[in-house]
């Protein structure tokens, strides 16, 4: 029998949609993360988002590197975003039962992501 992803171990889409959605209420009141969502559809944004935390679970993969480097290398997004992400990352999915050792593998999934989100260096 085929091992249970922490996707299904979890609830699947419905447990997963409501982490983005307490994800998303902790990062808009970021003065440093939250500015980045002023001029966004939100739902579509928390569709999306949603998508990709299920597939960092082991769920159904939505997002390439290359699409992840598209959507995001227009955004000034800086290693100290992305610290502060996967910050708020790593506590909701504890605040939802996550357990430990889980939060961390997942964490890792999001840490190999690094380089697509984060904007490359700008030399003057």
């Amino acid at each position: 029998m085929a091992q249970q992803t922490l996707f299904e171990k979890y609830g699947g889409f419905s447990k997963v949609s409501k982490m983005v959605l307490a994800f998303y209420d902790t990062l808009l009141d970021s003065d440093e993360i939250g500015p980045f969502f002023d001029d966004i559809d939100m739902s579509k944004m928390v569709d999306h988002q949603t998508k990709f935390v299920a597939s960092l679970l082991g769920g159904p993969a939505s997002y390439s590197d290359k699409q992840l480097h598209q959507l995001h290398n227009h955004l000034d997004i800086h290693d100290a975003h992305f610290d502060e992400l996967k910050d708020v990352l790593k506590d909701t999915l504890s605040d939802h039962g996550v357990e430990p050792a889980d939060v961390e593998t997942v964490l890792q999934e999001f840490e190999q992501r690094r380089s697509y989100i984060v904007g490359q260096p700008h030399v003057d």
